[in-house]
């Protein structure tokens, strides 16, 4: 029996993307992929103008903060005008924050529920209707490992993750008789400058969030190549590296030693210690049975 959500690969030369939180890290490494590829690209996010000499020629640019409802109905409206539709939309707009549940504000979780998950809303409502009336185009959300994995002292930051492949999922099917693919791209720690949007009162895992990002063995563009490859192949989940495929693996299939290092875990974030050397120990161990 054919597989409904099963389609061809495609290519992204000549498509149509908007890539919300473009202009640095994941996002702008994923513009520079495509417009290499032959895409038309707008690039949104929050800063007034484009940083100068960051987005590669042809690539368009537009102020957007993903927590304004008007600010995604100017977007549209300028999509519409200029392109007369859309093809690829990249919800990849995000912040970091995290921390012990009695230590992390609310307002901090307000913040981050904000711009992570409904920013990812807000993108899907606004081009869901243009992608049914040109009957199809592909949305592709940045979550994270995160909301595959769920490691202590992160829990507003794995929730919003989490939430955001929750959307995924049920859009991927809502939308099937639409012709509009879905994907969600769950990377593991990568060099980018998410670490500087950390805020919040828990500074000890912040110490510790800084230095898992900054320390990390792979950059954005490895990333991004990698979550293009599965884009292009319309993958539902996207694991962008060894890292996130043993964690998530850990999790499914050895759930008993998954558990045992994550509360491992919560104490050495107590003691001051790094808080992924078991769970890392989890992974390498995963990695190697499987091979």
């Amino acid at each position: 029996m054919k597989n409904p959500l099963r389609r061809e690969p495609q290519s992204f030369a000549g498509k149509r993307a908007l890539v919300t939180g473009g202009a640095c890290g994941l996002g702008l490494a994923m513009t520079k992929i495509l417009a290499a590829e032959g895409a038309k690209v707008l690039v949104v996010d929050v800063h007034g103008l484009a940083p100068e000499g960051v987005l590669p020629a042809g690539v368009e640019y537009r102020q957007l903060d993903v927590r304004s409802d008007e600010g995604w109905d100017e977007t549209r409206n300028w999509v519409e005008a200029t392109w007369g539709g859309l093809d690829l939309l990249f919800n990849n707009a995000g912040v970091a924050a995290g921390g012990r549940i009695d230590v992390e504000s609310i307002e901090n979780w307000q913040w981050i529920i904000d711009i992570n998950l409904l920013g990812v809303v807000r993108g899907c409502r606004t081009f869901v209707p243009m992608m049914k009336q040109a009957g199809g185009g592909h949305i592709v959300n940045t979550a994270s490992l995160a909301g595959l994995v769920h490691a202590p002292s992160m829990a507003s930051y794995n929730a919003v993750k989490a939430a955001v492949v929750a959307v995924s999922e049920t859009l991927r099917h809502e939308l099937a008789p639409d012709r509009i693919d879905v994907s969600v791209i769950c990377p593991s720690f990568f060099r980018t400058n998410l670490a500087e949007s950390l805020q919040g009162k828990d500074v000890d895992m912040e110490e510790t969030a800084v230095r898992l990002i900054t320390q990390a063995p792979r950059s954005a563009d490895e990333v991004a190549s990698k979550a293009l490859e599965g884009v292009r192949n319309r993958r539902f989940i996207v694991l962008t590296d060894s890292d996130g495929v043993a964690a998530y693996n850990a999790k499914r299939y050895a759930r008993k030693a998954y558990d045992a290092a994550m509360i491992r875990s919560a104490k050495q974030v107590r003691e001051g210690k790094d808080p992924m050397a078991d769970i890392d120990k989890v992974w390498t161990r995963m990695r190697k049975s499987k091979s």
